[in-house]
């Protein structure tokens, strides 16, 4: 508990830092971060934090990097959290509600660990384990599958833009295994990966 109330303090004391991202210097920021980053690890090393700034507030997202292991660990977490003014604490990611920009190619590529995706140019192929009929898995298909195919971060770059897709639980609970490969001129009954959402709520 005590691990808890020490990640919360220090947030509480230094929240304007994380509030005013853009005004900070960069270095100062960092030291701040990694200090947060720190303390939460104190409490569990597999914990991360995400946070997101607006015109009027911002949030901070616990998340358990799609480990339903953890999904505990983070409610608790957050259950103890305090009020922050101005600020929005959420537990784990949560779904994308807006998909204009995937519908019109206007969403922003994601880089990760060199990795570079963008969820409008990413599809995919429903899967099924035979063994398990209940199991639901999918082939994610990519336009550039073949620059990135030896990059060992490709499976956890595709999975973080999954899992703000549809949503940390969502991405833990219903897909049960994951393929990756190359998007092919001629593929056929690929289905667009922002609908992913909407395939769970047919199939499920």
């Amino acid at each position: 508990m005590k691990t808890i109330t020490n990640f919360w303090n220090y947030f509480q004391q230094n929240n304007f830092v994380f509030l005013l991202l853009n005004e900070i210097p960069k270095d100062e920021l960092k030291t701040h971060f990694d200090k947060l980053i720190e303390i939460l690890h104190q409490y569990n090393k597999d914990l991360d934090i995400i946070i997101k700034n607006k015109t009027n507030g911002a949030e901070i997202i616990i998340t358990a990097n799609g480990n339903p292991y953890l999904f505990k660990e983070v409610e608790l977490l957050v259950h103890h959290a305090r009020v922050v003014e101005r600020w929005k604490i959420t537990a784990f990611l949560q779904p994308e509600t807006n998909l204009t920009k995937y519908e019109n190619g206007t969403d922003k590529p994601l880089e990760y660990y060199g990795v570079t995706l963008r969820i409008s140019e990413m599809y995919f192929i429903p899967l099924e384990n035979p063994n398990k009929p209940t199991d639901l898995g999918i082939k994610v298909l990519l336009k550039n599958y073949i620059v990135h195919k030896d990059n060992p971060r490709l499976r956890e770059a595709v999975y973080v833009h999954i899992e703000h897709l549809i949503g940390e639980k969502a991405f833990a609970n219903h897909i049960a295994f994951i393929e990756i490969g190359q998007l092919e001129s001629n593929s056929e009954n690929i289905i667009e990966l922002y609908n992913l959402k909407f395939y769970f709520e047919d199939n499920l």
